[in-house]
């Protein structure tokens, strides 16, 4: 009975762990991994009667194939019975009922009797010396022949075998889900010095993934560090491959060629729902698909409807098909192309976060500098691009691209530095240039232009840790050019209402004036909707920063807020009288004062500022805008502005430099209103030195802290006709003439509502409120 048991027992068990010539595997049994993950077999595909051996997921409810042997040569269901075996040559074969060979490993060894075949836990089906079972000296592997999906540690890729043959292991689709036999659709490595993965249709490209950088292949931001996956790729003398890896070994993916979609598609089963979940598609859009913009264009966003833009030095081919959204021509060199035989009139733009173009017609020298790499482009007028071929650290290695740019676009997410070539206007500044600064006219500034892709690079791209501050017209960053200069970069906020009239205030006041107390402005960058504006750098910010500081205050000692006092008045004069134009700045207020290396005052921020034509020296507005506290009455409660509406808040400025107090906000326990009332009550009972920052202590001057006092009360008179010009100021501050006495100053309440300070380059203020859009009465 125990005999009949177990015989009974093994006719019921159609699995096997090993094939060999003595134990074939027919239709109806199946070779299961060791530890039940795959199983290899015959099966039939849909609704199809033909029969094929392949390998599947052995516990998943939905039979997902893997790999098949024989998709372009089916097995009838009316022929006779089939089986898998080694024949006496040793090689894996699928034999019909007469020997005949459906299909074969075609390989074969002296030693037949001795050579297995077995499936391995990663879906692997590997011939090999039953001696040698455990280890990984295969004969033959399914994995160096795969059919339309990548399993987890398979290589995809080629390799030169001992014999001197190359191993070229790519996928190619399924023709349908009922037909395993070879599409034309495949996804595969390169053959190649710059090895890239590519899907074909045929001998037609859809997909370039773009060359390995030393992270990843650089159009492939899916590629990037992935909390699910791990990715290898490897390329040597030998061989070139890219394998992909579950962090998690329980997890259980595959990628496959998808020719009804023409595309590769990562699946993870979801054990919860019992299903395929679909977590990766490539191509992802549009913008993806191969040359999508033609030469020397390139993709921008696969969002919008005008998804191609032609390179910065380049225009559409066809601009009436450009217009209709008929890319495929794509650009030429514009009119001002460069010129390769007048090597100065020539120059590379820098194109940041980009799909490098396609690498047929290019070179590469894996140990150059990028410096290397650019004189090794100037010295060849073929040469139309280069960029690193390594991204890795600061980078190296050299690419270099010959003739028309190919599939290109921008991966904001991704991407890597991309040089092109252009004449020289095009990344140099240009002087007295018109450019287009609203949608109805253009505007002609005297500034050099700057390559928004440079400054992007000096702030590392904007980085929130190149942020000095936030105002109302933008953030403001500091930067470093690649000559080393330093540099403050205000982005206009493109959510900011009144940010585009202060970039035209600003780019046409300071493309016409030049002063030692004005900060200087190396230029502007206008580029699409990016405005930004250019200015020397400020190592010791604001005056703000250091006057209501408790401790920083202690180091402008009274020589100090003596020389800034009369730099901010020289810098009024000459906006006032002294420049070709008479400019009201209209928000002069500490915040706005930076100061240099020497501690030399600059005024700053002309997004506000007036200019008033011939002997002109006022205007009104029914839009005030400025900082309260600073603002002359005539022109906080009618909207009038004049020269004096600035003497006034220089005024303001004054008396906080000689107090170390602000004026907004300011208390005093005898109830003044306000810095000025606190000023005005200590002049008018003769104690005036009383108002004098006591971290001072006895270091002043006393003649000359008493003068100031008696400038600031001067500049804040309630009547505009009652307050000196800035060049009777300056002849004040430089002499001891006896000063008539002032009026008392009107003291405003602050009852006004009121909004956060507009644009400043360097803002250190916590306390300061700017007006913005207010009615007067």
């Amino acid at each position: 009975m125990l005999v009949i048991f177990i015989l009974l027992f093994l006719s019921c068990d159609s699995t096997t762990l090993t094939i060999t010539q003595f134990q074939p595997l027919s239709d109806g049994t199946t070779l299961v991994s060791k530890d039940g993950t795959f199983e290899v077999g015959f099966f039939s595909p849909g609704s199809s009667t033909n029969r094929y051996l392949g390998i599947w997921f052995k516990n998943i409810p939905i039979k997902t194939v893997v790999w098949v042997a024989n998709h372009d040569n089916p097995i009838n269901t009316t022929t006779t019975p089939t089986k898998l075996t080694i024949t006496k040559e040793g090689n894996l074969a699928l034999l019909n009922k007469n020997n005949s060979v459906i299909w074969s490993a075609n390989t074969t060894t002296a030693k037949a009797t001795n050579v297995v075949a077995q499936l391995l836990d990663t879906g692997n089906l590997v011939l090999q010396d039953e001696k040698e079972i455990n280890s990984q000296n295969y004969l033959w592997q399914s994995f160096d022949h795969p059919s339309d999906t990548i399993l987890p540690g398979m290589k995809i890729g080629w390799k030169v075998t001992t014999k001197g043959l190359h191993l070229n292991r790519y996928i190619t689709a399924w023709n349908n889900w009922e037909d395993p036999s070879s599409a034309n659709f495949t996804y595969s490595v390169s053959r190649s010095n710059i090895p890239e993965l590519q899907q074909w249709n045929g001998s037609t490209m859809l997909y370039r993934s773009g060359p390995w950088n030393g992270i990843r292949f650089s159009a492939t931001p899916s590629l990037k560090h992935h909390p699910l996956f791990t990715y290898n790729f490897v390329y040597d003398t030998e061989e070139c491959y890219f394998q992909f890896y579950p962090r998690n070994s329980s997890l259980i993916s595959r990628i496959v060629l998808n020719r009804t979609l023409y595309a590769l598609q990562r699946f993870i089963w979801v054990e919860e729902s019992n299903k395929w979940e679909l977590s990766l598609t490539v191509p992802r859009d549009g913008c993806d698909g191969y040359n999508h913009c033609g030469s020397f264009g390139y993709c921008g966003s696969a969002t919008v409807s005008s998804m191609c833009e032609c390179l910065r030095g380049f225009e559409p081919k066809s601009p009436q098909n450009w217009g209709a959204k008929n890319w495929s021509e794509g650009c030429v060199p514009n009119s001002k192309s460069w010129r390769c035989k007048e090597k100065n009139k020539d120059g590379f733009v820098k194109f940041s976060n980009m799909k490098v173009p396609d690498t047929n017609t290019s070179w590469i020298n894996r140990s150059m500098t990028l410096e290397e790499c650019k004189e090794k482009c100037w010295e060849n007028c073929s040469c139309t691009a280069y960029g690193s071929s390594d991204i890795l650290g600061k980078g190296n290695g050299c690419i270099l691209w010959f003739g028309d740019l190919l599939d290109l676009r921008l991966l904001p997410d991704a991407g890597q530095d991309l040089y092109v070539r252009v004449h020289i206007t095009e990344i140099m500044g240009i002087f007295k240039t018109k450019v287009k600064i609203n949608e109805s006219k253009e505007e002609e500034i005297e500034l050099p232009l700057f390559d928004f892709d440079t400054i992007a690079c000096a702030t590392n791209h904007f980085s929130s840790d190149n942020k000095v501050s936030q105002g109302g017209f933008g953030p403001v960053y500091k930067g470093t050019l690649l000559d080393g200069q330093e540099i403050a970069v205000k982005r206009l906020s493109h959510t900011s209402a009144q940010g585009l009239t202060e970039f035209k205030n600003e780019v046409n006041f300071c493309s016409k004036l030049q002063h030692r107390n004005l900060v200087k402005v190396l230029g502007c960058c206008i580029d699409e909707q990016e405005k930004l504006l250019i200015y020397e750098y400020m190592s010791n910010k604001s005056l703000d920063f250091f006057l209501f500081d408790s401790s920083q205050s202690k180091l402008l000692d009274w020589p100090m807020r003596f020389s800034i006092i009369n730099g901010i008045a020289r810098g009024l004069l000459y906006l006032h009288q002294d420049s070709r134009l008479r400019i009201i700045h209209r928000d002069l207020k500490a915040s706005n004062i930076l100061l240099d290396n020497d501690m030399n005052p600059k005024i700053s921020d002309f997004g506000l500022a007036r200019m008033c034509r011939g002997e002109q020296i006022e205007g009104n507005t029914r839009r005030i805008v400025g900082t309260y506290g600073y603002m002359a009455p005539e022109y906080a409660i009618d909207g009038v502005f004049s020269i004096k509406s600035d003497v006034y808040s220089f005024g303001v400025l004054l008396l906080e430099v000689l107090s170390g107090k602000k004026n907004k906000g300011f208390s005093y326990s005898n109830n003044s209103y306000n810095l000025i009332a606190h000023a005005w009550r200590l002049w008018k009972e003769c104690i005036p030195m009383e108002f004098i920052d006591t971290c001072l202590g006895d270091s002043y001057t006393q003649s000359e802290a008493l003068q100031c006092i008696h400038i600031g009360l001067s500049c804040v008179q309630h009547q505009p006709d009652d307050r000196p010009n800035m060049r009777s100021i300056i002849a004040m501050l430089t002499s001891e003439s006896v000063l008539p006495q002032p009026k008392e100053p009107i003291f405003l309440t602050e009852n006004v509502s009121a909004e956060d300070d507009l644009g400043q380059m360097v803002n250190y203020s916590t306390n300061e409120v700017t007006m913005s859009g207010m009615e007067p009465r």
